[in-house]
């Protein structure tokens, strides 16, 4: 089983920028499509980005786009968030997933593990 905790949140204000990561145990990155889901109270965990195990390839939510990026270190392997000019409404609690699949890695259901999450607080 593996099993995922995420690290790095915290408070900032707008416009800050913020890196989580994502330490894997029981598992090799390599092998796993990774994900970033974020979470606000009384919402559907949403999709944040995600990096595929055979090819590393990329892949983002709208908002995400060009304020984000996903990476992964095979060598520690871990993967991180890297989040600038964040926003208000980017407060959330960030989950960490990993799944074998490589196709869907926006839905959350293709996901069989998750971290705790880390909590992101962005204010005005």
């Amino acid at each position: 089983q593996v099993q995922l905790v995420e690290s790095g949140g915290g408070l900032v204000q707008a416009g800050d920028s913020l890196s989580l990561s994502c330490a894997v145990s029981g598992g090799t990155v390599s092998r796993y499509t990774m994900g970033w889901f974020r979470q606000t109270p009384g919402k559907e965990r949403e999709y944040v980005a995600a990096i595929t195990w055979n090819d590393g390839n990329t892949f983002y939510e709208d908002f995400a786009k060009g304020r984000f990026t996903i990476s992964r270190d095979i060598a520690k392997n871990t993967v991180s968030l890297q989040m600038t000019s964040l926003r208000p409404e980017d407060t959330a609690v960030y989950y960490c997933a990993a799944s074998q699949s490589r196709i869907g890695v926006w839905m959350r259901r293709v996901y069989d593990n998750w971290g705790q999450g880390t909590q992101v607080t962005v204010s005005s």
